[in-house]
């Protein structure tokens, strides 16, 4: 016999980058989901429910961390007993460099599309963006910041499971959603975007 194809949810694993992340959304392991689940449960209904604020939080914690570190050195010093164990805090070069590199890539992604509406007058990237601004801000007007985070959390939890447990059905009825949408887009195309003029390549470098 061949060789036997590969699970389907190995494509839905290394979709999400087949690493720790990738286990902790599709619930290989179970105790990161529990504590991601458990932490930002906890979290929302503290800073939501509870109406505690973000920042006095922070700060009430970070002040008992200092408090205790700093007893805890005094009465080491005093006792002879050996210091608390921090490790080094501090961002290596590379780490740093990385950070640095993907924020630029993003802006400069950002940037670009901006150019493109602004003088390319690129009327099919307007809309699209135009309608994804829209959309986050009618969403936006029901929840606020946290509760966004928090049902991000949950679908993250959740939508990539189920996916890799009904692929086949889920695929099916997105092939079918697909060329739904693509044929009332191409009628919008024909009908409105194709006749509106638009500058050649050849304007746009002279300008």
């Amino acid at each position: 016999m061949g060789e036997s194809m590969p699970p389907r949810r190995n494509s839905v694993h290394q979709a999400l980058g087949g690493g720790h992340v990738a286990d902790v959304l599709l619930w290989k392991k179970w105790s990161g989901g529990v504590l991601l689940l458990t932490s930002t449960t906890a979290s929302w209904l503290l800073f939501e429910r509870a109406g505690y604020n973000l920042l006095s939080f922070v700060a009430n914690v970070l002040l008992l961390l200092v408090v205790i570190l700093f007893l805890w050195a005094k009465s080491a010093s005093l006792l002879n007993r050996p210091l608390p164990p921090l490790p080094d805090m501090e961002i290596s070069e590379a780490n740093a460099v990385k950070a640095a590199d993907a924020l630029h890539a993003g802006i400069n992604r950002g940037l670009s599309i901006a150019r493109d509406i602004a003088i390319g007058r690129n009327w099919k990237l307007f809309l699209q963006v135009a309608f994804c601004l829209w959309l986050a801000s009618y969403i936006g007007s029901f929840f606020n910041f946290l509760t966004l985070v928090y049902i991000g959390v949950l679908l993250s939890l959740s939508v990539p499971m189920l996916y890799d447990k009904y692929q086949d059905y889920i695929d099916d009825k997105l092939h079918v959603a697909n060329r739904v949408i693509q044929a009332q887009y191409r009628k919008i195309d024909d009908s409105i975007l194709k006749k509106i003029p638009m500058r050649s390549n050849k304007e746009k470098k002279l300008q």
